[in-house]
């Protein structure tokens, strides 16, 4: 297939201050598309939109919320009414609470959800009427790793990636007969973006990702890849091997809260807090969280890699 010509695309990216929203907006700008960039932090999109025009792109901001339908539908209709239409719609805002369970405020899982689901849901509902009065239009959803494998302490936000990645696949099948309607996934690992400074954290304890950490521009790269060759999903870092030990290991879940339980028990003492679920975080907004080590990087992905091959064979042979 033909990869398409990004220049003067219209692209509505939401999520977009900071992480891999900022990241894919820069990607973007360089390939002289014309975005509406959305989120809540006016300061920060200001920002966003000035490089994004150093890069040689187009770019306008739009404050919206995603856990709020209204803005939503305000987001679509300004690209419309600005551009004359929108060729690609990002679904990339989220936002995570840790703790466990019964620890975590109902409100704070419910506004997980909210962002992390219905926000999708909401982006998804405002674009379609458009998409489908073209003729066309690229729909792309950030679900990440963990719309595969639970995650132990985040259930909330596993439940809504999962969720995320059923809508889509329901979504397809309804799209059937539009061949140039397009829903594609990106399945991103662990990036190293501010979420884990951002996000809510009832653990009481300073949480740092588990290695292999990767650069999140890795995952806007695949965003954009997605816009020139559009298909079902794009997989950054290593999904396909723990969505694999998530399907059909038995007590990966455990494992994985063990693994959570011994960085818990390492970090340092801090207070719990929402973060930035109800309001924009405080401090410097950018793209990366600062915790990549470069040094590690090779000997983790290969103890990563043996010890998933070391699981899956012991399961096979089990299983015989």
């Amino acid at each position: 297939m033909q990869l398409r010509d990004l220049r003067n695309s219209v692209v509505v990216l939401t999520g977009a201050s900071s992480g891999i929203g900022r990241a894919t907006a820069y990607e973007f700008a360089r390939c002289g598309a014309a975005l509406f960039l959305a989120g809540r932090d006016r300061h920060a999109l200001h920002d966003v939109a000035e490089t994004c025009h150093r890069l040689g792109g187009q770019a306008r901001i739009v404050v919206a919320d995603v856990s709020n339908s209204d803005d939503m539908a305000r987001l679509a209709e300004s690209a419309v009414d600005l551009a004359g239409r929108i060729d690609i719609w990002v679904n990339n805002a989220g936002v995570g609470a840790l703790g466990p369970f019964e620890e975590v405020p109902l409100d704070v899982h419910e506004q997980v959800v909210q962002t992390d689901l219905l926000g999708g849901l909401r982006g998804a509902h405002a674009v379609l009427p458009h998409f489908k009065r073209q003729g066309r239009g690229i729909l792309i959803n950030n679900i990440s790793l963990g719309g595969w494998a639970p995650q132990p302490y985040a259930a909330s936000y596993s439940a809504a990636k999962f969720g995320l990645r059923a809508f889509a696949d329901s979504l397809r099948g309804e799209l059937r007969q539009w061949p140039e309607l397009h829903v594609c996934n990106v399945y991103p690992s662990v990036m190293d973006t501010p979420g884990f400074r951002d996000g809510g954290n009832f653990t009481g304890r300073a949480i740092k990702p588990v290695p292999p950490v990767y650069d999140p521009r890795r995952t806007a790269k695949a965003i954009v890849g997605l816009a020139r060759r559009p298909r079902h999903s794009a997989y950054v870092g290593l999904p396909a091997i723990l969505s694999l030990l998530a399907r059909f290991v038995p007590g990966y879940s455990i494992l994985n809260a063990a693994l959570v339980d011994g960085s818990v028990r390492r970090a340092r003492p801090i207070p719990r807090s929402s973060g930035n679920l109800f309001q924009p975080p405080g401090g410097e907004r950018r793209i990366d969280g600062g915790y990549r080590s470069s040094r590690l990087r090779q000997g983790v992905l290969v103890a990563a890699s043996a010890t998933a091959a070391l699981m899956v064979g012991r399961w096979l042979a089990g299983k015989r």
